[in-house]
């Protein structure tokens, strides 16, 4: 994202039972992550499973995976005082940085284990990290609930789609049952956002739509874009097939809006059809 924040009305002051309900929003989805799906990364992986042939394509894209997650001090720095007066969201928020460390954590320790990164490169990966700050891509509290929405679906389809992928080149349990665990928590996020923007959806609906219709016609996943090597990072996860723009189209696009309960007639204005490219291409 260039980080510049593109002018967009803003939301009307939300009313104590908007509030009300994206609290009660939140305390459901912590509650129900308390319940079933808390794991820890020490004992709840198969660290003596891990496959040090797999396709080194594969270690690519864990690491590129991983350089995202990487971002979450500024991810969290950014979308907090955003959402500082709404408490079921910044709460949220607070969670969710908890659950993103865990990902960037357990992937970077199976690029370590498994002997395909040594301890030094994934110094120097945090080193090209720390270097560029992230921005928010938009700067309305709603547009960017509609951008998580999307963020989150979308990742929840690179982890999935390169769970099959390692199926298919000969395994890798440690890394199976890593990928595995944070798809459920990315599936999760998407359904927080997904009830989320059904509550904005019912306060304003046509604002929400055109705060979606920004978000879906110019959708590029988040901080990739940043590293020096960011084009080769992209291309690896166009060739195993992870994600382009029928993929997104496919199984991104269409699902909002069947999760939404929309059609393409809600969003027909819509902009000519843009390339959606992979994992950022710095446009806000």
């Amino acid at each position: 994202m260039s980080g510049k924040l593109v002018s967009e009305p803003p939301l009307k002051p939300e009313n104590p039972e908007i509030l009300a309900a994206l609290y009660r929003l939140f305390r459901d989805f912590f509650d129900k992550a308390e319940k079933h799906r808390r794991w820890s990364i020490r004992e709840d992986i198969p660290w003596d499973q891990c496959n040090k042939s797999l396709n080194r394509a594969i270690a690519d894209v864990v690491e590129t995976f991983c350089a995202v997650e990487l971002y979450l001090p500024d991810y969290l720095a950014k979308v907090i005082p955003q959402n500082r007066a709404m408490r079921g969201r910044a709460w949220f928020f607070a969670n969710w940085g908890y659950e993103e460390s865990k990902h960037s954590m357990v992937l970077e320790d199976w690029l370590i284990k498994s002997g395909h990164r040594t301890e030094e490169q994934m110094a120097d990966l945090q080193h090209d990290v720390f270097a560029h700050e992230w921005n928010l891509p938009h700067g309305c509290a709603r547009t960017m609930a509609c951008y998580t929405l999307t963020q989150e679906l979308a990742t929840w389809l690179h982890y999935n789609r390169l769970l099959d992928v390692v199926r298919r080149e000969g395994g890798d349990p440690a890394l199976q049952k890593i990928l595995t665990l944070v798809s459920v928590d990315e599936r999760a996020h998407f359904d927080f956002f997904r009830r989320m923007v059904m509550i904005y959806l019912e306060y304003d609906r046509e604002g929400t739509l055109e705060a979606l219709r920004r978000v879906v016609n110019d959708f590029s996943m988040p901080a990739v874009h940043m590293l020096a090597d960011s084009r080769m990072r992209m291309e690896e996860v166009k060739q195993l097939r992870i994600f382009d723009y029928d993929i997104y189209y496919k199984h991104v696009f269409e699902p909002i809006l069947e999760k939404l309960n929309l059609t393409k007639k809600d969003l027909r204005r819509r902009s000519s059809r843009r390339e959606i490219v992979v994992l950022g291409n710095g446009h806000s």
